[in-house]
C-alpha cells in the first residue's frame, strides 16, 4: 500500500476589533478561483515549515503584517479534496488577533482588492470552502472534511 501524501495550506481569518467584520481579498492571476473573494491571507507551506510559521510568513508577504506565529489562534482544520483538480489538501485556518501594521496589498499581481465585510453579509463570490471555514469558526467546529462525497 502506498503512503498517503497531501499538500498543506494555511488561511488567515482576520477580524476587526469587534469581531463583526472580516478582511477579504479578491484573487487575480493565480490560476485558481480568480475573481473570487478569499480570506485575508493564504498560502502553501514551505518545506520544513510549521503551519503557524507559514501563516506568519504569508501575512508578512501578502499584507505587510508582522505576526508572532505563537500568537495565532487555531480555528479549524479542513481535509479538503477540490473537485476541479481532485487534489487533497490539509487546510489550517487561524484567527489573527495580534498583528503589527495595517493590512495592505503587497502582491497586486495576485490580489486586486481588500475589503472589510460584515460577518453576516459574506459575498456570494466568496470561495465556498472559505465560507465553510468561517461558519466553522462561528460554530466552534474544529474539524471538517469537504469534497470526499
Amino acid at each position: 500500500m502506498t503512503r498517503y501524501k497531501t499538500t498543506a495550506a494555511v488561511f488567515a481569518l482576520i477580524f476587526n476589533e469587534t469581531h463583526d467584520k472580516i478582511l477579504l481579498q479578491k484573487r487575480v492571476n493565480t490560476g485558481t478561483k480568480d475573481g473570487f473573494y478569499d480570506v485575508g491571507a493564504s498560502g502553501h507551506l514551505d518545506e520544513g515549515e510549521s503551519m503557524s510559521e507559514a501563516m506568519s510568513r504569508e501575512l508578512k508577504e501578502e499584507l505587510g503584517l508582522t505576526v508572532d506565529a505563537k500568537s495565532l489562534v487555531f480555528s479549524s482544520m479542513m481535509h479538503k479534496r477540490y473537485s476541479d483538480t481532485n487534489v487533497p489538501y490539509f487546510n489550517g485556518y487561524f484567527v489573527v488577533e495580534n498583528y503589527i501594521g495595517t493590512p495592505k496589498i503587497l502582491e497586486p499581481g495576485k490580489n486586486s482588492e481588500l475589503i472589510w465585510v460584515p460577518i453576516n453579509e459574506l459575498p456570494e463570490d466568496l470561495i465556498e470552502d472559505r465560507k465553510l471555514a468561517i461558519h466553522n469558526y462561528l460554530k466552534d467546529i474544529s474539524y471538517v472534511e469537504d469534497g470526499w462525497e
